[in-house]
């Protein structure tokens, strides 16, 4: 066989490696929004979700849209959202590590951990942070759309939005004590535990476009 074609039979196995590589990597992320309905989602309080044109949108709160399929820990997940408003206007935020079925919006706020999503907010509360247990260690530009990927490993939290990790927390990590009425309980949270999207109010609306989770 020829120099010419031993190259060319590598760069055509490079290729084919390089193409089941992304593959591979594409089918790792399960979407557990569908983009059609909220099939495997319930929504509890008041205000509610829509879907339009494969997109989430919130309407009123303060409510949650839960997962009720199972819960998650050890994977990242994937959420793709946008705050279409002025920067002063959009909050919502993803919940994690939710003990229990929600039943009511407020038992997740208090006995799992929300990840903030509000570039308005100080650094206790705003865009990454685990609300009002960690500060944020850096402010990602914020993009027409943004992703946030959500690491759960056992007892630790990394947030990443836009490539930029802003919160990195373990149980037993030193926090604030709780200040204003509105804030979480204290106290250790579940290694495992549901998710959920929260619709905040009437003059807040995000947009949703992807859910996903890579185990």
């Amino acid at each position: 066989m020829s120099l010419r074609s031993v190259l060319t039979a590598v760069s055509m196995a490079a290729a084919a490696l390089s193409m089941t590589s992304t593959v591979h990597t594409a089918e790792l992320w399960q979407p557990l929004f569908n983009g059609k309905d909220l099939d495997g989602w319930r929504h509890v309080g008041p205000g509610r979700f829509v879907v339009d044109d494969g997109i989430l949108r919130t309407e009123g709160g303060m409510g949650l849209l839960w997962y009720t399929r199972e819960k998650f820990g050890n994977a990242t997940l994937r959420i793709v959202y946008r705050a279409p408003q002025p920067q002063d206007a959009g909050n919502s935020g993803v919940f994690i590590r939710i003990p229990e079925e929600p039943t009511e919006p407020w038992m997740p706020v208090n006995k799992g951990y929300e990840v903030q999503i509000d570039e308005s907010d100080d650094d206790m509360h705003r865009t990454g942070v685990l609300y009002s247990f960690t500060r944020a260690r850096a402010k990602p530009e914020p993009r027409e759309w943004n992703t946030m990927e959500i690491t759960l490993e056992g007892n630790r939290t990394v947030v990443v939005v836009n490539g930029v990790t802003v919160t990195d927390f373990r149980e037993g990590d030193a926090v604030p004590p709780k200040l204003k009425p509105y804030e979480p309980e204290r106290g250790p949270r579940p290694d495992a535990g549901y998710i959920g999207l929260q619709n905040h109010g009437d003059g807040d609306v995000v947009l949703f476009r992807e859910i996903s989770v890579r185990r």
